[in-house]
């Protein structure tokens, strides 16, 4: 007998989904071009009201600028840039030294007691809204600052302390999956190896775990540098380079936050130029990330 061949070419493949996969599918597909479109209305709009005002002042006189004064059209953001970057990097360096070391004590060495009371800690710390962390700062640590250093205790380090205590729970929870993901057979082959417990954690876990930690330290500094509220209650606002901890300081948030209610013509589209650099700034803090995860993976 001669087997005829079949035109396979002509078959239609036959889409096995049921109508309600279909359906919710087509809503996460929705939902994933809404989030795209957000974020893209929101750079468009920033960029197309702050990159004239750049222009016209000129970009060089606009970050590098000492002197911030709407009143004579001055508008150097040089000292807020400074004060932002310093204020997030320093708060950013205590809170994840103290973050990670304190997700390590609860995922390996907290009793379960501990790590009943420690998870809820963490989650309740970071459901508090940022006003409320400006009022403790402003009734507890600025107070402590001034009688410790004297002046008026509105100053970068009250800033910074407020900002490290904020971002302690976003590192601690990322932490804490990140060691808790970790596969367990690193830490018995490193055990049987003869390896202590604490070497287990610091050469083992906390090195397979460091691409996410590293993500959640990222996380932290961008909330850092976009803080608002709590940093314009224990800041000061002073527009100037700061030369100590204890002087007053404006960040860039702060500087659009005060000014945005009162701003016109050319003293807005600034404040929405002041905009434009966050967003780079943010922008610039994913691609590092970004660039040492895939820096990673090929090694």
């Amino acid at each position: 007998m001669k087997t005829q061949a079949i035109n396979t070419s002509k078959i239609k493949p036959v889409d096995g989904r049921k109508p309600i996969e279909k359906f919710f599918e087509g809503g996460f597909f929705l939902c994933a071009c809404f989030a795209v479109l957000a974020v893209a209305l929101i750079s468009v709009f920033i960029f197309f009201r702050g990159v004239p005002a750049i222009t016209q002042i000129g970009l060089f006189d606009f970050i590098f600028g000492s002197t911030w004064s709407p009143n004579y059209n001055q508008f150097g953001i040089a000292p807020m840039i400074v004060s932002s970057l310093l204020t997030g990097v320093l708060s950013v360096l205590i809170g994840s030294v103290v973050g990670v070391l304190a997700a390590c004590f609860m995922t390996d060495i907290a009793g379960k007691r501990a790590k009943k009371i420690m998870r809820p800690a963490v989650n309740l710390l970071a459901g508090i809204p940022s006003v409320v962390y400006g009022f403790f700062g402003l009734m507890v640590v600025v107070p402590a600052i001034r009688n410790a250093f004297g002046g008026f205790g509105l100053s970068m380090l009250a800033v910074i302390i407020i900002l490290a205590i904020m971002i302690l729970p976003t590192v601690m929870s990322i932490t804490a999956d990140a060691i808790e993901s970790v596969p367990r057979r690193y830490r018995e082959g490193a055990l049987a190896l003869g390896a202590s417990k604490m070497q287990v954690l610091f050469q083992v876990v906390l090195p397979a775990a460091k691409k996410s930690i590293l993500g959640g330290i990222v996380l932290g500094m961008g909330r850092a540098i976009g803080e608002t509220m709590a940093v314009l209650l224990v800041s000061g606002n002073r527009p100037f380079f700061p030369t100590s901890l204890t002087d007053p300081v404006r960040t860039l948030t702060g500087n659009v936050a005060l000014e945005m209610s009162y701003a016109s013509g050319l003293h807005l589209d600034a404040l929405y130029a002041t905009g434009v650099v966050l967003f780079v700034f943010i922008m610039a803090l994913n691609l590092l990330l970004r660039a040492l995860s895939n820096k990673r993976r090929e090694q």
